[in-house]
Parts: structure tokens; sequence; C-alpha cells
């Protein structure tokens, strides 16, 4: 499923809009960037609490997705997103490191840390329906 996540992070057209690129991808975890420019920002230069969560919700369901079973028809649906944030991020690309802490069934649950550098700007917690 891997190739599967590649090719969503690169044809999305929202991932893509908002800039989000893949930058490691191995089973269960992947690191997504987030590139720093004026469009993802609140006010002088704070990137938008909302871009910080769409970093979390995608590098997570990427996270999901990269050691899912393979299928025929995937679907998939975030059902839960929680995001802490533990500082402004300013002027910088983030990074977020997504990781499966636990894969059930149908759910899977993710972790996710965003950084700016190494100052940690937020955590989010998020689960993910398959199929």
């Amino acid at each position: 499923m891997i190739d599967f996540v590649t090719t969503f992070m690169e044809q999305s057209p929202f991932g893509t809009g908002v800039g989000l690129r893949l930058d490691h991808i191995e089973a269960d975890r992947v690191r997504v960037v987030l590139p720093y420019r004026e469009a993802v920002t609140t006010i002088a230069d704070v990137v938008h609490g909302g871009a910080i969560s769409t970093l979390i919700d995608v590098a997570a369901t990427a996270a999901t997705w990269s050691g899912a079973e393979p299928t025929d028809n995937p679907r998939g649906a975030t059902i839960g997103l929680t995001v802490d944030f533990l500082r402004a991020a300013r002027g910088a690309d983030l990074v977020a490191d997504a990781r499966v802490l636990r894969r059930g069934r149908s759910v899977c649950f993710c972790e996710v840390d965003v950084r700016d550098g190494d100052d940690l700007v937020a955590k989010g917690l998020v689960s993910y329906k398959l199929g």
C-alpha cells in the first residue's frame, strides 16, 4: 500500500493545493511536510491552526494506509481528530511525523507530532476507519 499512499499524496487535489509533500514513508509511519508560505498563515507569519490540523489529518491518513492490507476498493475516513497546539508556528516549514499506535480490524489509531525545526508545535491523535 506504500505505492497507493505515494500516489494519493501526489494526486490529492486538496493536499497538493495546501502544498503538502510526502517526505518519508514506511509501514505504519510517515513524515509529511507543510512548506511555509503566506497562503497558510493567519496573521503575519503565524501558521493557521487549520493548516496544522490539515497536516495532522493527512499525515495520519497516510500512516494508516501505509500499513494497511491491500484491497481492490480502498475506502476510509477520519472518524476522530484531536489537536493540541503547544506553541505558535512562525515562518517555517512544518514537519509531521505520524505513526500508528494501534491497528484494529477496521479502525486505526495514530499519533502525530508536528515540529518547526526542533520545536514541538502541535500533537494530534487521529482515529481512522478503513473499509
